[in-house]
């Protein structure tokens, strides 16, 4: 099991970038996919990215396909998400997540996830 802390949020205006960051601690974070997930006002914690344990797949929503990336440093302990062109809809807390196990593929549904960190607040002015 790893222990998950993202940072790197804040505020932004409409147009610009942030990066995130999400260190692992504890065993094997080269040995599981991760994933962004996101929960804005009054909605649903919804998926935005996931890469492979490899870092060789990436996958992402819709909404920020081409305007996001996810990547993963294995030798810190830490997954990121790149946000570029960043809208006011992208405003939310951010959360990194961990599967239970080993070795499975990234997935895009939050019960596919087990370890989750604190959240980050992304906030994204007109």
């Amino acid at each position: 099991q790893v222990q998950l802390v993202e940072s790197g949020g804040g505020l932004v205006q409409a147009g610009g970038s942030l990066k995130l960051a999400c260190a692992a601690s504890g065993r094997n974070f080269e040995s599981y996919a991760m994933g962004w997930f996101r929960q804005g006002p009054g909605n649903d914690r919804e998926f935005v990215a996931a890469i492979s344990w490899t870092g060789a797949t990436t996958y992402y929503a819709d909404s920020v396909k081409g305007r996001f990336a996810i990547s993963r440093e294995d030798a810190k302990n830490t997954v990121y998400l790149q946000m570029n062109s960043l809208k006011p809809e992208d405003t939310a807390v951010y959360y990194c997540a961990a599967p239970q196990d080993l070795f499975v593929a990234p997935g895009s549904r939050r019960e596919e996830y087990g370890t989750w960190g604190q959240g980050t607040q992304v906030t994204v002015s007109s």
